[in-house]
């Protein structure tokens, strides 16, 4: 098992508000939309340079995606910010009808995303923004695993053209990923190369993947662990090319198992490998108020759950 240190750790929406700032720097087009949330969001650095690119909507959600809509029409790239669940389930006919229908080039961004929201409980712990988006024609959806990667990304999604769900969160997580590395829309990262069983992370699950790979290396199980940030469009040469050697696969994501990553997995699969498949993700229900540590622990989403799915996985490989 390929071994990963950290020196420090950080919030991905910092890693957004970081990126946000210096595409700022890059593009003069770059614009910046925020219903009431600019510290939540991080983007005071890019209000502080830039005031004159950035629009203060309020609680006003519907009315930001509308905006941010036509501003692409005279060529800015806007940026919008607030809550996942105010990001997608508040305003879902603006963006499918203003933004994802005429294929604008809006970029979502959408922080406090999943049960690691902890105390503000179940009506902010959106647990079905991926299926959300990722049902959007032609809406690209990525949920990076760390701050330099959610940077990374932010800086990636402001080249592509056409529109983007950015999903991060609130927690400190560990920075584990490179600071200069390029970041490839649709191209997932190989964590670790194993034999036994595949584990696909996304997000915040990530680091807990690497950590279940350590603990299932004492048992003598080799994981291959792959980071899915780019949830459409899915890598699925990278997951073929795994399963085929693999034989078995775990999908981990902060989200509900209807609708998220191991149903894009599983959809793929059914069409080309059949292979079987365990999901380590939320049992189809809300959230509720308490720590990250203890929601992660309560809805089964921690190392030792993914230890236990891909032990099982392996056993009705047989």
């Amino acid at each position: 098992m390929k071994k990963y240190t950290y020196t420090d750790k950080k919030d991905t929406r910092s890693g957004f508000g970081a990126g946000l700032h210096e595409a700022g720097k890059r593009n003069e087009n770059v614009v910046a939309l925020c219903a009431d949330l600019v510290g939540s969001l991080k983007m005071d650095a890019f209000i502080k340079d830039f005031p004159e690119r950035f629009f203060q909507i309020g609680i006003a959600e519907a009315n930001m995606m509308g905006i941010a809509a036509g501003l692409t029409i005279g060529g800015k790239i806007p940026f919008t910010g607030t809550f996942a669940n105010f990001s997608t389930g508040r305003v879902y006919d603006q963006i499918r009808q203003s933004i994802a229908y005429s294929g604008k080039n809006v970029k979502i961004c959408a922080s406090h995303a999943g049960l690691t929201l902890g105390e503000d409980g179940a009506t902010h712990q959106i647990l079905e923004d991926i299926g959300l988006m990722k049902m959007l024609p032609g809406m690209t959806v990525i949920n990076p695993c760390d701050y330099n990667q959610t940077k990374a990304a932010t800086l990636a999604i402001m080249e592509h053209e056409g529109p983007v769900y950015l999903r991060f969160g609130r927690p400190v997580i560990p920075v584990f990923t490179p600071e200069d590395q390029k970041f490839e829309i649709g191209k997932a990262w190989m964590v670790n190369e194993g034999k036994d069983v595949t584990i696909v992370a996304t997000g915040h699950m990530v680091w807990r993947a690497i950590q279940a790979g350590e603990e299932l290396e004492k048992l003598g199980i080799d994981a291959e662990i792959i980071n899915i940030h780019t949830i459409k469009p899915l890598d699925e040469e990278a997951i073929l090319k795994s399963v085929q050697k693999t034989g078995c696969i775990v999908t981990c994501e902060e989200h509900n198992k209807l609708g998220g990553l191991g149903e894009s997995v599983a959809r793929f699969l059914t069409t080309t490998y059949l292979a079987p498949q365990e999901f380590v993700a939320v049992n189809d229900s809300f959230g509720e108020s308490a720590t990250p540590d203890q929601l992660m622990t309560k809805y089964k989403l921690d190392p030792s759950d993914i230890v236990a799915a891909a032990q099982k996985v392996i056993a009705r490989k047989g």
